[in-house]
């Protein structure tokens, strides 16, 4: 049997970066259940623990990355027990002998993984060591994006498009205007992000339920060295502080937190990509291509924004993930229940991966966005003559004109040409009426002129460069990112 012969989730093989899926990768995993297991080791002794040996903590630095070997024995041992951090602690035992009996002293499974006879799931401690990596890792991908596409709007900041509303023609803007949409709504995705990081804690060392008791057995009523304890192992694992209220988990808040902060971006990844598939059918724009990619197996001339549609397929998916982390964490009974344990394993690589994968796309598509001037202009051109009525109105209103009768003579042209745009096919000639009609001569000559797109848009162009431009309070949101976004290349598609 190869791998061809056994299912693989797609996610991780065809859309994902390697290291993102090496955060989350079994050996990651359990690498850091056994420094998580050392520092408590080495926290412990530094407090006094005498039965805590410098050979039993060599023995944990020497083997803290599972070998290939240790895999095969904890995959024997979790068929035997079924419980699979018992299995590590016994493969770890086997690896480090002069730790057999030292390792997770005090512990329960929410320290570093189980040991006590309630302990039942995968450590806590290290899963908030994962997702803030995870974090600090799609951070600076999603400062590129919004990077990207804040260069795309001030480049056509001023370059009219038609607007839509209802999905029907509005008022114009400008296609950099546009773009500033997409930049807002990815920056909030942004400020959500770093809040959900900023705020991140440590579980620690707190016993089975929270209450520490087992610390205070250990150390003999001294509640200072438990203080001291969970000091030195946020040190040593890169966290402030402990949470402040742990029951056997951290609360599950914790994640429902920072799943509604990624399936956020996961909504706005699938506003972006609709907009561009839109206007990709208007030929207004178009996300990069290859020259050899195959938009249709059987119309060969289709070029698909298949991107695009990629993104909105995976944003879906994250967009939703929220859901499940909102009904684990109420599900939760008490001082816990082991309903949460199978679907975490499941959702929160997930959710990391999805984003990841998202920002992939979003960076290649925003870095390579084509624009057709000239097909904006013809769209605007079938509109504009609409446009320009109200402005007509009034020029004729200020020559003494009545604006009702202005109006009816508007509205009846307006018809006329609808009507044929839509039962003919003809373009709009709107303006060739009121050329052809005599109440508008006093403005005939003027016509031309209220027709210039620039016109209409407002001011569309100060409004992105007071947003997107230099020295904004957006570009100082990426000034700690700037290192990465002038450092790393287009990401590229593995398919």
């Amino acid at each position: 049997m190869t791998k061809y012969d056994e299912y693989e989730s797609p996610l991780a093989h065809r859309y994902a970066s390697n290291e993102i899926k090496k955060i989350f990768s079994p050996r990651e995993r359990a690498s850091t259940w056994r420094k998580l297991w050392l520092w408590l080791a080495e926290a412990e002794k530094e407090l006094g623990l005498t039965q805590i040996t410098d050979q039993a903590l060599e023995g944990l630095r020497s083997n803290l990355i599972v070998s290939d070997g240790a895999f095969q024995v904890i995959a024997q041992e979790e068929r035997i027990r079924r419980h699979d951090v018992m299995s590590h602690i016994y493969a770890l035992e086997k690896d480090a002998p002069d730790a057999a009996g030292i390792i997770h002293i005090g512990a329960t499974s929410c320290y570093g993984t189980s040991f006590s006879s309630n302990a039942n799931k995968v450590t806590d401690n290290a899963d908030l060591i994962f997702m803030r990596d995870a974090l600090r890792l799609i951070l600076p991908k999603l400062a590129k994006v919004i990077h990207n596409l804040s260069r795309f709007a001030l480049k056509y900041k001023d370059l009219p498009t038609l607007a839509f509303t209802h999905y029907q023609a509005a008022q114009p803007i400008s296609l950099g205007r546009r773009a500033a949409q997409w930049v807002q709504d990815l920056a909030m995705d942004l400020e959500d992000i770093e809040y959900v990081l900023a705020g991140l804690k440590f579980r620690g060392a707190q016993g089975t339920t929270g209450t520490q008791a087992s610390f205070v057995e250990i150390f003999h009523g001294d509640t200072s060295k438990i203080d001291r304890l969970n000091e030195i192992l946020c040190d040593k694992a890169g966290f402030e502080t402990c949470y402040d209220i742990s029951t056997q988990t951290y609360t599950r808040k914790v994640d429902l937190r920072i799943a509604n902060a990624l399936s956020a971006f996961g909504a706005t990844a699938i506003r972006i990509a609709t907009d561009i598939r839109h206007l990709a059918h208007d030929k207004i724009l178009d996300e990069p291509h290859e020259a050899t990619q195959t938009g249709s197996s059987a119309m060969a001339f289709k070029s698909n924004p298949m991107r695009s549609e990629r993104i909105c397929s995976l944003g879906r998916k994250l967009s939703n993930i929220s859901a499940n982390f909102s009904d684990t964490f109420s599900s939760q009974w008490l001082e816990r229940t082991l309903d949460d344990s199978a679907i975490r394993r499941i959702d929160i690589p997930e959710m990391f991966l999805l984003s990841d994968a998202l920002l992939i796309l979003l960076d290649d598509v925003t870095n390579g966005i084509v624009v057709f001037p000239a097909m904006i202009r013809a769209q605007l051109e079938e509109e504009l003559p609409f446009m320009a009525t109200e402005n007509i109105i009034m020029k004729l209103v200020n020559r003494g004109i009545s604006r009702q009768e202005a109006h009816e003579r508007i509205r009846v042209h307006s018809r006329e040409t609808v009507k044929t745009m839509k039962e003919d096919g003809k373009r709009n000639d709107l303006i060739a009426r009121i050329r052809g009609d005599d109440f508008f001569k006093p403005i005939w000559d003027e016509l031309d002129g209220m027709l210039d797109p620039k016109l209409f848009i407002g001011r569309s162009a100060e409004i992105v460069e007071r947003y997107c431009g230099s020295g904004t309070t957006l570009m100082g949101k990426l000034d700690k990112y700037k290192d990465y976004i002038d450092s790393t290349a287009t990401a590229t598609l593995a398919v």
